[in-house]
Parts: structure tokens; sequence; C-alpha cells
């Protein structure tokens, strides 16, 4: 009987240690190179595009090559899920998302607003 209570709260959380396994770095942290998710569910972030600057949680410079993204807001975005220091998916609806996004043209003014 109580081999049985064992296996039943094993199971129990063993699902909460795998729900909390997503990554929870803080977004204004993060930089590198970057895999983009079909599938919300397999990426650490859930991202929100802003079409405006002044409402992103997040500054995003896209850089060209992975070693200029070095700081927070720089971004290389890879094709190989193996080589990225984080995965996101983009999300259409902003409340389903962890933090939003706008891409600027100019390196000086990524990173988190303020």
């Amino acid at each position: 009987m109580s081999v049985c209570w064992l296996l039943l709260l094993l199971a129990v959380f063993s699902g909460t240690v795998s729900a909390q396994s997503r990554n929870d770095r803080d977004p204004c942290e993060l930089q590198g190179a970057v895999f983009i998710e079909e599938v919300e569910s397999f990426a650490d972030y859930r991202v929100f595009r802003e079409n405006v600057e002044g409402f992103a949680d997040l500054l995003v410079f896209r850089e060209q090559a992975r070693t200029f993204a070095d700081r927070p807001g720089l971004w290389y975005f890879t094709d190989n899920r193996a080589m990225a220091d984080f995965t996101i998916a983009f999300t259409e609806t902003q409340g389903f998302a962890d933090f939003s996004v706008f891409f600027t043209d100019f390196k000086s003014i990524a990173g988190c607003r303020p």
C-alpha cells in the first residue's frame, strides 16, 4: 500500500519539476545566439513582437556574427538549435508572452527599457 502512495507522489512531483524547468533568466540579460522554435512549448521564452518601440520590454539588435552578440539585447539568429544559447517562439497574443521585443536598427540603444 505504501509503495502505491510513493509511486503516486513521485508521479505528481515529477510533473511539477518538469513544468518548472522553463528557462527563468531575466529578459534583460539575454544575449547571444537565438533559435526560433515553431512550437511554443519547445521554446525557453514566448516573445511578443511590438510594432512600437516605446511599448517593448527589450530592444533587440540583430547581429550578423555570433561573436558580436556579447551584451544584452544583441542577438544572433541561428538555424542550428544546438548552437543556440536560448530559444524563443513568437506569439501573436501579448498576454501569452513572457516579454515583448522591438527590433531596432540601432545597436547603441539595444537592451532593456529603463
